[in-house]
């Protein structure tokens, strides 16, 4: 027969496979409104892996600033580039900068994050300070000086929204980890003689998951509205390679004889982030019940 001390209560299993909670997600409209449009910008960039309708490399100069028409359905840019194409594989640099530098983040800055709340002390102290320190470098200014040293590119751009989240993620799991760590179960688990190292990946993390995933999901929509300010600059995605940010940068020109130019990657861009930022909403309201009921 257990003691009570030895059944040690294990972690909640994940909320996206809790009972009703996809009945609950199709009814939130917020959830619904970011998955659709993160659904679409997924598609956009995979369909641009195997199909444009033009190739987004091809100059033409005498097919330069055509209207939205049959051969071209949002026309071209001053280049001759068909914009539908560009936009499509602009769409996949953006995810691609959105997840590499958002992963980095998530990653380096969970592990610091449950560091500083299993440890404590000293350890915590420090972990705290040089996020301080990081938040002092905002990814404009990071990838200032990487491109400095280094030169402009997608991979510094990555880099330096990277280094931006890490501080973010940090904050984030420490203090959700420190609040779990106050929890009967762990009080329970370290009784037992677990060790810190057990605790914080069987009990702590799975416990912090639906917070981090709502976080990624919002700074996944940071990510790639700072990838556009990058390429606008002239420090992010570097041609050949489409970028909507860089297509803005193009387009300020020529607001006056192509006003369009500027209106689709501008509407591609508020599109992106506005989905991300609805579907984070929605899962954090899905998370926490309570959060939609004190609105």
């Amino acid at each position: 027969m257990s003691n009570g001390i030895d059944a040690v209560p294990v972690a909640a299993p994940p909320v996206l496979h809790a009972p009703g909670f996809w009945k609950r997600a199709f009814s939130h409209r917020s959830f619904v409104i970011g998955a659709v449009l993160s659904l679409l910008l997924a598609l956009a960039a995979l369909l641009s892996l195997f199909w444009t309708p033009h190739s987004p490399y091809e100059v033409d100069m005498a097919a330069k600033l055509l209207p939205p028409g049959g051969g071209h359905w949002l026309g071209t840019d001053p280049y001759g580039r068909d914009i539908v194409s560009l936009l499509l594989v602009g769409a996949r640099a953006s995810i691609v900068v959105g997840v590499i530098a958002v992963g980095i983040g998530l990653v380096i800055g969970t592990a610091f994050g449950l560091l500083a709340a299993a440890r404590r002390g000293w350890v915590e102290e420090a972990i705290m300070r040089l996020s301080d320190f990081g938040f002092a470098f905002p990814a404009i200014l990071s990838a200032i000086m990487l491109t400095a040293v280094f030169g402009a590119g997608m991979v510094n751009a990555i880099i330096a929204i990277g280094i931006y989240n890490i501080p973010t993620f940090a904050r984030i799991t420490r203090a959700s980890a420190n609040a779990v760590w106050s929890r009967e179960f762990v009080l329970a688990a370290r009784a037992c003689g677990k060790g810190a190292f057990s605790i914080t990946m069987e009990h702590v993390l799975p416990n912090i998951m639906s917070v981090l995933i709502v976080q990624a999901t919002i700074r996944f929509a940071i990510a790639i509205l700072a990838e556009a300010a990058l390429s606008y600059l002239g420090l992010g995605t570097q041609p050949p390679q489409p970028s909507w940010g860089r297509m803005l940068s193009e387009a300020q020109t020529l607001l006056f004889q192509a006003p369009l130019l500027a209106v689709f990657p501008g509407v591609a861009i508020a599109l992106a982030v506005l989905g991300l930022n609805l579907l984070g909403d929605g899962l954090r309201d899905l998370f926490d019940p309570r959060l939609a009921r004190k609105r």
